[in-house]
């Protein structure tokens, strides 16, 4: 998401620099080109309009800090704007009411309920240590509420049975008795999807929010409909209490209009952004680390927190130890590396919240350099326990037979060897004294053929 506003920001932002004084005059044209970076963005007039305003009252006059280019301030400034108009800071979901904590969500069809439902539930699970009950009231398709129950039994929660004869409001008033005899804590209630003119299906959530008293009442909505999605939920909102608002499908979207929207037009927090397929694509919306992310600055944060719950801590631990003690580096930690940086979302995702990276990960986008991390980790399965441990003793007979093993080429198995004994050489570095400033120095050797392969970062 933001791939193409980052892109436009970033340059126009340059053209600030250098400048002894931020007056009205020098970033008139910069603050037109932060227009039309938004408007492409599809972030809606009102919303551009606003943070424009705020930008140029802000910055016009302002004195340049004597450890600050005039540049830095106004990015500064910018950045801090951006915050503003999506929300400041996360907001949680409220769970204090006495359980089960009731959440119904709601949105037009096709937005992704169902599926963020299952997400949810086990954000909820695994993140919150909650025991969740998921039910449908999708009464008009009976697919949905089979969908659901899969999905319940793939993230590990409870599934309440319904069906398309019963009525809405007894399904879940069902489902929330069976959680107060089971001890559930919450209670995710998915709904049938509807349009916002259509008055009867209106009334029905309207009827079924009243019976219920959910905590928390989310609007799901298709990042990809750009502003549009903000004014859904704003037509939502009229007819529900709306708490807060799950944004779907943004690995999808790059343009971001709809984060810069929703916000500032229906006045409901983001809470939760869908970033993918999987059932633990969900992530909870820092508008302050998103703002960096818009302007190329990183998500440190979101990738230490993503690290600590998605690598292997012990084999983390023992491979830290083992590179300490100088010990070598061969293909089976090397395959080790590339398995865990798949488990956090790849190469692009890992170096999109890197400050100054977002170029980088643009070049990870390309298929060619997805073939090529899949690609190492299949020829390094082709070779035996043996080679993996004692890479210097394939020689041409033994990567003819690796590369038939693998379907790849001599020249591949080649390229890999040779990027294993750069990283080799990187690990004895961050072993020895100063390691982690030699180790920076020597990253250069890590990318995959698409990425500057086999030698070294693209240009940026």
């Amino acid at each position: 998401m933001f791939d193409n506003l980052t892109e436009r920001l970033t340059q126009t932002l340059r053209s600030v620099t250098g400048q002894a004084k931020l007056t009205e005059e020098n970033i008139k044209g910069t603050l037109r080109e932060v227009r039309m970076a938004l408007l492409e963005a599809d972030v809606a007039l009102p919303v551009v309009k606003e943070f424009i305003n705020g930008v140029k009252e802000r910055a016009v006059g302002q004195e340049v800090a004597k450890s600050l280019s005039p540049g830095q301030v106004f990015v500064k400034i910018v950045n801090e704007e951006l915050v503003k108009v999506m929300g400041q800071a996360n907001e949680e979901l409220d769970l204090s009411a006495q359980p089960p904590a009731v959440i119904m969500m709601a949105g037009l069809q096709g937005a992704g309920k169902t599926t963020s439902v299952g997400k949810l539930a086990r954000f909820l699970k695994e993140r919150k240590k909650k025991k969740v009950l998921v039910v449908s009231a999708d009464i008009y398709r009976p697919a949905a509420i089979r969908q659901l129950e899969t999905l319940a039994g793939e993230v590990g929660v409870d599934f309440f049975p319904s069906s398309a004869d019963q009525d809405p409001v007894d399904i879940a008033n069902g489902a929330i008795g069976h959680a107060r005899i089971q001890h559930h804590d919450v209670v995710i209630l998915d709904t049938a999807g509807r349009l916002h003119v259509d008055t009867d299906m209106m009334d029905e959530i309207k009827r079924l929010n009243a019976a219920v008293k959910p905590v928390e009442t989310l609007f799901v909505v298709d990042s990809m409909t750009g502003q549009d999605a903000a004014n859904t939920a704003r037509a939502f909102n009229e007819v529900l209490p709306l708490t807060g608002v799950i944004l779907t499908k943004t690995d999808g979207d790059a343009r971001g209009g709809a984060a810069l929207s929703v916000r500032h037009i229906t006045g409901k927090p983001i809470k939760f952004l869908g970033i993918g397929e999987k059932s633990d694509a969900l992530e909870p919306f820092h508008p302050d680390r998103v703002a960096s992310r818009i302007l190329g600055m990183g998500d440190v944060l979101s990738l230490i927190e993503e690290a600590e719950r998605k690598i292997d801590k012990d084999k983390a631990e023992k491979f830290a130890k083992k590179v300490s003690k100088g010990k070598g580096f061969d293909l089976e930690d090397f395959r080790e590396q590339l398995q865990q940086m798949n488990n956090m979302g790849g190469m692009m995702a890992m170096l999109e919240k890197l400050p100054g990276m977002g170029q980088m990960a643009q070049a990870a986008q390309s298929a060619q350099a997805e073939k090529g991390m899949k690609q190492m980790e299949v020829i390094i399965n082709s070779m035996t326990p043996k080679e993996r441990r004692n890479p210097d003793i394939i020689n041409g007979s033994r990567k003819r037979r690796i590369a038939m093993g693998s379907g790849t080429q001599i020249q591949d198995i080649n390229r890999l060897l040779k990027q294993h004994k750069q990283m080799s050489k990187m690990m004895k570095k961050f072993g020895s004294k100063g390691g982690m400033a030699k180790l920076a120095r020597g990253m250069k050797g890590m990318l995959p053929p698409g990425m500057g392969g086999g030698g070294g970062f693209p240009r940026m």
